[in-house]
């Protein structure tokens, strides 16, 4: 327990002071993130905030795992370096996307196929490295390795978890269109991720998840680093995660649901990025087969709410209110799971 609470500790001072330096610097170069012209009209009083400070979020998380297992007279397992190393990858990625954005001085970093290709690198390179290099499990689990009878096989696996990187990184993207959307419910995210990997060092014989505490270790420090970045992105946000935060969020997620064989509770535990993706999805799927009818008002749906007239500090603590108690649930079906195993017979 100590372990977590000196990564998540580092991680969010860390973060804190990291972005507040961000902020700072960005300012005087007047270096600010350029706002959507087809978004919505209350947006626009936000171009030239300050963006890239999911850099903040990564260097917090790293220092946060990093001083932890050092501190902790601590080995650094390949599991989790694994999942720090998709993260930063991520983060890098959306660091690129970010700055050709505000040199651009234009809405426009990297295109599609640069930003898909260079995300592929990433989640190759973890999905390859950790079935090779790692005891990770290659079946179909919510919440135990065990728990179907479906083996995905070495080759199955890794397409599963490129999809799942994939999936995940543009999900949070895609969320990250409000002052502190995306970094309040990646909070919320990363303390199940938490729990989940501390339960599984609990209760090894039931999970065998070997590296387990490592991964908690890991989810701590995103735990703290997000909350440390939310001082300053809590409405009205004084800086923007921007991708390189939500694309390392979004890796971080889908690295830690897969080396915990916990691949499908992710869809729960990160519901609210589900939701987002699926209204973005129903949007564009409607407008070209009935003729540019349209669901929402604007989509992703946060937007759709502000359009209807809700104050963004409404969306945004509503939504977080959803992101929480899927979590709840999430981390209710993870534990009746464990009960109905018989291991506290």
């Amino acid at each position: 327990m100590k372990t977590l609470l000196v990564a998540g500790g580092i991680g969010l001072v860390v973060s804190l002071v990291v972005t507040r330096l961000l902020i700072t610097w960005l300012t005087r170069n007047n270096i600010g993130q350029p706002i959507r012209e087809d978004g919505p009209q209350g947006h626009i009083t936000k171009a030239g905030t300050p963006t890239m400070g999911g850099l903040a979020i990564v260097i917090g998380a790293v220092a946060g795992y990093v001083i932890s297992d050092i501190s902790n007279s601590r080995i650094i397992t390949r599991s989790g370096l694994l999942v720090m190393a998709a993260i930063v990858g991520a983060g890098l990625v959306g660091l690129i996307d970010d700055y050709l954005k505000v040199s651009r001085e234009r809405n426009l970093g990297l295109n599609k196929r640069a930003k898909i290709i260079g995300l592929l690198v990433v989640a190759v390179g973890f999905a390859v490295l950790t079935v090779v290099h790692t005891p990770v499990h290659t079946t179909l689990a919510i919440s135990r390795w065990d728990q179907f009878d479906v083996d995905l096989g070495t080759v199955g696996w890794v397409v599963f978890a490129v999809l799942l990187i994939l999936g995940s990184a543009n999900a949070v993207n895609l969320t990250d269109g409000l002052d502190g959307l995306a970094g309040g419910s990646a909070v919320f995210a990363f303390m199940a991720f938490t729990i989940i990997g501390f339960w599984a060092f609990r209760h090894p014989a039931t999970y065998d998840v070997v590296h387990a505490l490592d991964l908690a270790v890991v989810a701590a420090a995103m735990t703290g680093a997000c909350t440390g970045f939310l001082w300053w992105n809590a409405a009205p946000a004084r800086i923007f995660m921007g991708d390189t935060g939500s694309l390392a969020i979004g890796a971080g997620l889908a690295g830690l649901a897969l080396t915990t064989s916990t691949a499908l509770l992710l869809v729960v535990i990160g519901g609210l990025f589900v939701m987002e993706t699926l209204s973005v999805i129903l949007q564009v799927t409607a407008f070209r087969l009935f003729g540019g009818r349209r669901i929402f008002r604007m989509a992703p749906i946060h937007h759709h709410f502000e359009l209807k007239g809700w104050p963004e500090t409404t969306v945004i603590i509503r939504f977080w209110i959803i992101a929480g108690l899927l979590t709840a649930v999430a981390l209710g079906f993870f534990y009746a799971d464990f009960i109905n195993t018989g291991a506290i017979d």
